[in-house]
């Protein structure tokens, strides 16, 4: 390490096995996906450490999705990396701002939330480059486009010796995030992906590994997940009644459409669906989407006619002049009647159908494989959706709303 008073350490006492590739590796994205107890939140701390400890210009950058999340999880990690390489005294941590500065050379740890990525993209550092960044719980992170942007605080040319990275860490997640195809389904000499899990974790006492036993016995599906560190979610998800098909053959055949349309405008986009309903096997068919920003409402209403045709659709009802302007536009538009408890109603009724996914609709199978109910600060699940990245969900209430109440023959009877 770069100061001459910091004892010698044996680093495999203190870091353990199960990441020795991880932790030399020096291309340029290193992914892990994790099961639960499978140490890499706190592997990743101790390397970033002794990283920093080794070279004197590098400087790391810490993300999570929200700011108030990293000072009990990567802050903490850190610290706690800190005191088990025993070099608490070389290093000073500060919460107003939540910062780590390694005190003989000045090098710098910043935290950040990605509640606005173009904030991020202007970190600048005081002495050395800003080499390295560290995106924690990195499912968190819907959007590809938001990482790519994040991605972008890694830039520009660094000193002799120190090289860029960017390290991704997180749970299992739906396969179908973005992480998977970015990441995992690629062979690239300048990616290392790796999944681990709780077996390469030695400092699990008895009790630690007899829960993961009896989850393997007694609940296979989760012990997948929660235990081997395969694709998948284990808990919090909306939906789990649902798969994707190629449905170009028998679009034709459907007859019962409804359509569905929720307002956005600039970072919010404007979402449309159409969907068929099989009554007698309440099965839902997902076969078109249309899904944009920035949308004037004489775009719209170019976007949505020859979709609609003559059909009605249901819109959000927050948005009264955009319904009478497509109106006047000459698209049978009609507002949601909502009213108490309409959302949890609307999910419950969805939640009793099948729900098959035409492989074009690419932003609604995103949407419903990451639509969770919210959690409180302890990690319990609430009886409420989180309220972000809903649009074609929200979309799918609005278009299902007379078919939940009972109604078949479609939204003229609304009129």
């Amino acid at each position: 390490m770069s100061d001459k008073k910091v004892k010698e350490i044996y680093l495999p006492d203190v870091v353990g096995k199960g990441y020795r590739e991880f932790w030399n590796f020096k291309g340029r994205f290193r992914v892990c996906k994790g099961s639960r107890a499978s140490k890499k939140s706190k592997t990743t701390a101790l390397n970033f450490i002794v990283r920093i400890m080794e070279y004197p210009d590098s400087n790391l950058l810490v993300v999570r999705k929200t700011f108030r999340t990293l000072k009990d999880s990567c802050f903490a990690e850190l610290k706690w990396a800190i005191s088990r390489l025993g070099v608490d005294n070389f290093w000073e941590c500060k919460y107003s701002p939540l910062e780590m500065t390694y005190k003989p050379t000045g090098q710098k740890i910043y935290f950040r939330g990605l509640d606005d990525p173009f904030k991020v993209t202007s970190i600048t550092v005081t002495m050395g480059a800003l080499c390295w960044l560290w995106i924690e719980e990195a499912y968190e992170i819907t959007k590809e486009e938001d990482f790519n942007i994040l991605q972008e605080s890694i830039r520009g040319k660094v000193p002799k010796g120190l090289f860029k990275q960017i390290t991704l860490t997180f749970n299992p997640w739906n396969e179908l995030h973005w992480l998977k195809a970015r990441f995992f389904d690629v062979i690239d000499d300048d990616i290392l992906a790796v999944t681990t899990n709780y077996m390469c974790n030695e400092w699990l006492d008895e009790a630690d590994r007899r829960m993961f036993e009896d989850m393997r016995v007694s609940n296979p599906k989760r012990y997948k997940v929660a235990g081997l560190g395969e694709w998948g979610v284990v808990d919090g998800v909306v939906f789990d009644n649902w798969r994707v098909d190629d449905l170009t053959e028998i679009i034709q055949t459907f007859s019962n459409i409804y359509n569905g349309l929720d307002f956005g405008f600039s970072s919010d986009p404007t979402a449309f669906i159409k969907i068929h309903f099989d009554h007698a096997q309440k099965k839902i068919y997902i076969f078109q989407e249309m899904y944009k920003c920035g949308l004037h409402i004489d775009e719209l209403a170019e976007e949505i006619k020859p979709l609609v045709k003559n059909q009605y659709v249901i819109c959000d009802s927050a948005s009264p002049q955009n319904i009478s302007d497509l109106n006047r536009r000459g698209i049978r538009a009609i507002p949601a009647v909502k009213g108490p408890n309409s959302i949890n109603f609307g999910i419950l009724w969805l939640q009793g159908c099948e729900i098959i996914i035409h492989k074009d609709c690419k932003n609604f199978k995103r949407e419903i494989a990451n639509y969770q109910w919210e959690k409180d600060k302890f990690g319990n699940v609430l009886n409420r959706p989180v309220d972000k990245d809903n649009h074609l969900m929200d979309a799918l209430r609005y278009a299902t709303e007379q078919l939940q109440s009972g109604i078949k023959t479609g939204a003229a009877l609304r009129l």
